[in-house]
């Protein structure tokens, strides 16, 4: 058995991890494929740390063996054991790739079970993932923009090399973009990001959404955004009735329990609508909820009355600051024909790209 120190295949192929760190500290951060199957919980790793301080690491040592003895340590190899059971190539990982994992490495080898560790644990994989975000501002890139309820995203998805950054945020990005679960910590986030670095081919032009800095209370790590401000921009360009429609499908039809927090979202935005609007505006909310998500027409309008008086101002707004980078306009399949036909290569920002195709009014 021999452990592993290959920290990018690790991470570009989400190595199931068989986390070993305590419940707070992986909260903190985790890598894709970690579970987190703890030696010691937080209130044991505080009383073994206490030991240490007091006494030194072979007392330290010894209470954390009195505390995880018995039926307690039975329990946690039977875990560690079924999770190795269903998931190939595990390794074990804890923070430095000391102490910890060798504890539950020797454990479980004690019972027939050979598992590999991660020399320098997460410590060490969370520097490599640091270095690929710190790089990945030197990629070519193309922003994909558009006004809200364009189809941006699924636009994204149809293509090559891209990353969708609102999926790994779990958040859609706008007031309106909050999800049904949490958004990971800001260093999962990065992690994640770091992996689908990894996996999108290095030479191809590297398609991402136009966005602000924040998604949510996450942020896009300063080399990526920084070079997303330097980036040509193809902008998908749809009537204003399919971006309704798209709207009403995705935030009402599909919401779930998503639907209950419509208000709370358009509350956050009051003081930019101002106190006229807003109201205005809740009432239409209110009455199209209490029809249901079938009450397709009612929904149409508050939908449409946002996106006239809130987010393509401030859409228009933001584009005439990035007008010098946007290379072409045209339809989801025009910017998608543009994008994998690798436009951008010869096309830098703020450069001609040629005639655009002709592109959809905004109705």
């Amino acid at each position: 058995m021999h452990d592993v120190d290959d920290y990018r295949a690790i991470v570009e192929r989400s190595r199931p991890l068989l986390d070993v760190r305590a419940p707070s500290e992986y909260a903190r951060g985790a890598l894709p494929g970690a579970v987190n199957l703890p030696l010691l919980y937080d209130e044991e790793r505080e009383a073994v740390g206490k030991a240490y301080k007091q006494d030194g690491r072979d007392a330290a040592v010894a209470l954390g063996h009195r505390l995880v003895t018995g039926e307690v340590k039975r329990s946690r190899l039977a875990a560690w054991r079924r999770f190795a059971g269903e998931r190939p190539q595990v390794l074990i990982c804890c923070w430095r790739g000391g102490l910890r994992s060798q504890i539950v490495q020797q454990w479980l080898a004690a019972g027939g079970v050979a598992l590999p560790r991660v020399i320098g644990g997460f410590k060490a994989l969370r520097r490599f993932c640091m270095a690929v975000v710190e790089h990945s501002g030197e990629r070519p890139m193309i922003l994909v923009g558009g006004r809200t309820g364009s189809g941006k995203t699924a636009l994204l998805k149809r293509l090559g090399a891209h990353i969708d950054l609102e999926a790994l945020a779990n958040h859609r990005g706008s007031a309106f973009g909050a999800m049904g679960t949490p958004q990971p910590s800001p260093v999962t986030f990065e992690n994640a990001l770091a992996a689908e670095l990894l996996r999108t081919d290095p030479h191809a032009p590297l398609a991402l959404e136009d966005e602000g800095r924040s998604i949510g209370r996450l942020a896009i790590p300063a080399p990526l955004f920084e070079a997303m401000q330097r980036a040509p921009i193809a902008l998908v360009e749809v009537a204003t009735a399919e971006r309704i429609d798209n709207i009403y499908r995705e935030y009402v039809q599909q919401a779930g329990d998503g639907l209950a927090r419509l208000p709370e979202a358009l509350a956050k935005i009051q003081r930019r609508l101002g106190g006229v609007r807003y109201q205005r505006m809740a009432v239409q909310m209110r009455a199209a909820l209490d029809a249901g998500p079938e009450a397709r027409e009612l929904h149409r309008a508050w939908i449409g009355e946002l996106l006239r008086d809130y987010y393509d101002p401030m859409y228009d707004y933001q584009l005439a600051a990035k007008q010098s980078r946007v290379v072409m306009r045209g339809s989801p399949a025009q910017v998608a024909d543009f994008i994998g036909a690798g436009g951008t290569v010869a096309n830098a920002a703020g450069r001609d790209a040629g005639p655009p195709a002709a592109a959809p009014s905004q109705a």
